[in-house]
């Protein structure tokens, strides 16, 4: 018995044609460009890396104070100034010095651990501190002697409708004080969420 047999076609293989000179040199160049990249990128990060700070507190006011070198401004939280005066009763009364008196009562001689990588305009680091297991912004705002700025909304709204601390009479906000009594430019909010924008500009922000 016969077998007819179709002939196969045979595939050629055509060898790969060396790259040319230009074509090395782009290769090259893209590659040097991602790694400069890439080393950017590791050094914006750094600069968003949480720094942590830790020692006996010096309580400048009720929002600011100093470990070791290391000045501190309270994040997401805005006290009365120092010479700040607010009004109950139809008094004038120190609300700045009540304010850092707060203070002063929660950190109880404790030693106080700040965390942050964010500054503000004068370079003081702005900071999450706490005293042993409290949570001293938090508390501020609890306790009625500081603002919410930018966080701690829910505290302040319950201080304010118990009458705590500053919500008790009148007041100026703390920013608006230090506009109308310095002049100084306004302070923008550094809440949580501002904290976020921060850090992806700064990721992103190569020049």
């Amino acid at each position: 018995m016969s077998r007819s047999w179709s002939p196969r076609s045979r595939r050629r293989y055509a060898a790969p044609r060396p790259r040319s000179l230009w074509r090395k040199v782009l290769d090259y160049g893209l590659t040097i460009i991602i790694l400069g990249l890439l080393i950017l990128l590791a050094a914006r990060l750094d600069r968003v890396e949480t720094r942590q700070t830790q020692g006996a507190a010096i309580i400048n006011d009720g929002d600011s104070i100093t470990l070791g070198t290391e000045r501190i401004r309270m994040r997401g939280i805005d006290a009365p100034e120092y010479t700040q005066t607010c009004r109950r009763n139809g008094v004038d009364y120190a609300c700045g010095t009540l304010a850092r008196q707060s203070l002063v009562r929660l950190i109880a001689g404790r030693p106080v651990t700040c965390s942050g990588w964010q500054r503000d305009r004068y370079g003081r680091l702005l900071g999450d501190c706490k005293a042993g297991g409290t949570d001293l912004n938090r508390a501020q705002v609890e306790a009625g002697w500081a603002v919410a700025f930018g966080d701690f909304e829910s505290e302040e709204a319950t201080a304010r409708a118990a009458k705590v601390g500053i919500w008790a009479g009148t007041f100026d906000q703390p920013q608006d004080w230090r506009d109308s009594h310095h002049g100084e430019v306004v302070e923008r909010k550094h809440g949580t969420l501002a904290s976020i924008g921060d850090a992806v500009r700064e990721i992103f922000r190569f020049w």
